[in-house]
Order: C-alpha cells, then sequence, then structure tokens
C-alpha cells in the first residue's frame, strides 16, 4: 500500500516514520508559531495526502512533547476522512505553565492510517444484552 503526499512546501520533509517499524508518519510544521499557557493554534504541515480506499488517517500527539511540555492536540485523535485533499493542519494546545515555541520545520504530530468499517446504522427497538450491559464510566473497578 501506498500513500500519495502531494508537497505543499517543497523545503520541508515528505512524511516519515522515525523508525522503520513505527505506526506515525512525522508531520512538520509549515510555519513557526507560539503558544502562551492555555492558549491553541492551528499548525499548518505543508502536505496534503490521499489517503488509500477503505481507510482514514488519524492525527496524533507527539508524546515527548505531552511529557516534557503539556503541548497535545485540542481534538486528539483528529481524524482525515479519506476523501478529504487539503493541507492536514493540527490544532495543539499548551496545557504548561511555560510559553511554548514551534520552530519552521518542527516535527508536531503523526499521522496514522488505519482501515475503516462502513456500517450502515439500522435503528432497532432494542439491542442485544451482555455481561457489561450498562455499566459505563468506573464499572470495571479502580
Amino acid at each position: 500500500m501506498h500513500l500519495n503526499v502531494l508537497k505543499l512546501d517543497i523545503e520541508l520533509p515528505t512524511p516519515k516514520r522515525a523508525h522503520p517499524t513505527d505506526a506515525g508518519l512525522d508531520l512538520y510544521a509549515r510555519y513557526p508559531a507560539r503558544l502562551e499557557p492555555g492558549d491553541h493554534t492551528t499548525v499548518d504541515t505543508g502536505v496534503a495526502v490521499e489517503i488509500p480506499p477503505g481507510h482514514a488517517g488519524l492525527i496524533l500527539a507527539r508524546s515527548g512533547w505531552a511529557k516534557k511540555h503539556a503541548v497535545g492536540l485540542v481534538n486528539s485523535p483528529g481524524l482525515i476522512d479519506g476523501d478529504y485533499r487539503g493541507e492536514l493542519r493540527v490544532v495543539l494546545v499548551n496545557h504548561g505553565r511555560e510559553r511554548f515555541s514551534i520552530a519552521r520545520g518542527d516535527r508536531v504530530a503523526q499521522l496514522v492510517i488505519v482501515p475503516v468499517a462502513l456500517p450502515e446504522p439500522r435503528p432497532v427497538d432494542e439491542l442485544g444484552d451482555t455481561d457489561r450491559g450498562e455499566g459505563g464510566f468506573g464499572s470495571s473497578g479502580r
């Protein structure tokens, strides 16, 4: 399988994995940005992609930024539908206590391509029984 990548900024790297077996492809900042504590901003990545049929893209935060700086994604994961052809953009938020700066070319997020099932919703009068039933938040213990 291939992921067709349209580079909107030829100076930025093509999305790539840090290690050959990594699930995520690194995405890079097209422009510098600054995040004050509590702020969020949208960061362009300089690429558009053609996601293979039957798949979707998930935009995921960088774990190092989350751990070291409390910077993550506002909508995590971000969902890229297979028919979207615009520039990939990520919405970052600074949950930390210090200003966070992003330089052009910094890795800002990861793109993971996943298969998608497309079941047709069907209204029913009741759902099948399970051992869990309606047990939700915290129902399985600590």
